[in-house]
């Protein structure tokens, strides 16, 4: 119907809910009455062929009927309808002629005359029956029976007790009254009812209409489809409740396997959701592995007041952040490198200009010499040692930085690195060496100042990978030493410290190396980062 469609939800509820409550109210209600106008007619009936059959079988009567004394049978007759309350006893022989009747001047004549039925189911098959009819007293339900000679077992007569129907139906009318009452506070009761289920019913769904929720239902879908990160929801069961396309592509799952309806558990063991259901506390940005990748996730409790009634999780595989942070970060190394070369060239032609001016121009020569000679060793090496660009330029980068620091990073000349597994994420290798260099030189600057020096040594001898870093700082206390691979922990002031070093041992945890620190003679710490050439890697839960 368009004008109901037209109406808000909650008129809709109301109307829906009210006629369906009146129209089941009616039809319980007709059924009950017509149920117990039956009854009552029933009983009646059945009362009426009991009196009929208690009649029939008095000796009194059998007698009286045989001996046709008609003054008894009609004294009989009357005291009998007295006693049980019934309009009227007919009694009449076996041709139905009557013999007592309550109006004296119908006696003689047939009982058909004003009931219509001559009795023949009594007098001829000797069978009780009862019957509604409507005689000369009214109408009446009435019951007959037989009345049989108990010598010969012969019908003599018969016996029609009637019952008025008047009495009936005021009855019936006086139970209606009742019962359409009760019917009527019921309909009240329903329409009370769908008011209030609709009241909360739309309270429920934020007071929104049906096609507000179709709308957005829609507009959810094209969101969850549209965002590139997996996405997935799951109940306070641990069930999953939703899940998009990006999150089949991200955890390299087919596209027609059934996430929706599935424990969270049975999809992904080493899922970390169940725990933040419990702890109803977020977790951003948390680096985990998850079907064998390193994942950057973001899990979030979802609240109904102050119950928790699910979570949902949105992840992204690190390796495609890393394409972008990798990107930023050869920039970011360049940037450093122009700026640092800058800043020292700029220096360095400033002093050779001086020393052309004064006529210095064998120290000037010198000076352009040494500098020539410098990268020119320090670029020879990283071709010979670093056959891979991503490190070589990494170091060179952190060489560069050391030396606009006023420090100096050291590599060793026998260092050879050129033996790298194919599987070995450059842009992993060289977060995790670039923060411990970065470390190394914030280290010594601070303890050491200007002129500081950092060493770094690497080797792919046997089996691992061998990276070397020693500083001049203030050492690590033995009791720190593994605390400060803890996220968030960190020597330096500020904010957004602690995840140089966390990162480090995440990165070892999956690829199966590890790092040890110990403290050197001469002052400073030594980091040794050990890395097998065939990973062994391990997820975390």
């Amino acid at each position: 119907m368009p004008v109901l469609r037209k109406t808000k939800l909650k008129t809709r509820m109301i109307l829906t809910l009210g006629l369906l409550g009146a129209i089941q109210t009616i039809l319980i209600g007709g059924f009950a009455g017509y149920y117990l106008s039956e009854s009552l007619y029933d009983e009646i009936g059945q009362r009426a062929l009991m009196v009929a059959k208690t009649v029939a079988a008095a000796p009194v009567v059998i007698q009286g009927v045989q001996a046709r004394d008609v003054q008894r049978l009609s004294q009989v007759a009357t005291h009998m309808a007295a006693t049980n309350e019934a309009l009227f006893i007919v009694i009449g022989d076996d041709k139905a002629i009557r013999l007592a009747h309550p109006d004296p001047a119908r006696i003689g004549y047939s009982m058909g005359d004003d009931e219509g039925d001559f009795g023949q189911k009594a007098l001829v098959d000797g069978e009780a029956y009862v019957a509604r009819a409507k005689g000369s007293l009214g109408e009446s339900m009435r019951g007959k029976a037989p009345v049989i000679a108990p010598d010969t077992g012969e019908i003599v007569g018969i016996v029609s007790v009637g019952y008025s129907l008047v009495q009936v139906e005021a009855t019936i009318r006086r139970y209606n009254f009742v019962l359409y009452g009760v019917v009527g506070l019921m309909l009240l009761v329903t329409i009370l009812s769908a008011i209030v289920i609709a009241g909360r019913f739309k309270r429920a769904i934020f007071g929104l209409e049906p096609e507000e929720i179709a709308r957005l239902f829609r507009e959810r879908e094209a969101t969850l489809q549209s965002v590139r990160e997996g996405i997935i929801a799951v109940n306070r069961e641990g069930t999953i409740t939703t899940a998009n396309r990006a999150a089949y592509e991200t955890l390299d799952l087919p596209a027609n396997t059934p996430l929706a309806g599935q424990p969270i558990l049975n999809v992904l063991p080493e899922s970390s959701l169940m725990s933040v259901l419990d702890s109803g506390e977020p977790d951003f940005d948390q680096e985990i592995w998850l079907r064998g990748r390193q994942m950057v996730v973001n899990r979030l409790p979802v609240r109904q007041g102050d119950e928790i009634i699910g979570v949902v999780a949105s992840f992204r595989r690190r390796d495609e952040l890393d394409q972008v942070s990798r990107q930023l970060t050869r920039i970011q190394q360049y940037a450093d490198t122009l700026r640092s070369q800058t800043h020292e060239y700029s220096n360095k032609l400033h002093t050779i200009a001086g020393l052309i001016q004064i006529g210095a121009d064998e120290e000037a020569l010198s000076l352009i010499g040494s500098e020539v000679s410098d990268h020119q060793e320090l670029i020879h090496l990283l071709l010979e040692a670093v056959p891979d660009p991503v490190i070589a330029g990494c170091l060179l980068g952190k060489y560069n930085r050391a030396r606009e620091m006023g420090l100096q990073l050291d590599i060793d000349p026998d260092s050879q690195m050129a033996d790298l597994p194919a599987v070995l994420p450059r842009d992993q290798l060289v977060s995790v060496l670039g923060n411990l260099i970065d470390n190394a030189l914030d280290a010594t600057r601070l303890h050491s100042g200007a002129g500081g020096q950092v060493k770094l040594s690497m080797t792919d001898l046997g089996q691992e990978l061998i990276f070397e870093v020693q500083d001049q700082g203030p050492g690590i206390p033995e009791q720190e030493r593994q605390r400060i691979f803890e996220k968030g922990v960190s020597s330096k002031e500020g904010e957004a410290r602690g995840y140089g070093l966390h990162l480090v041992r995440q990165f070892l945890n999956h690829w199966g190396g590890s790092v040890t620190v110990e403290s050197v003679p001469e002052g400073g710490s030594r980091f040794t980062l050990y890395l097998p050439k065939k990973p062994e890697g391990r997820s975390e839960p």
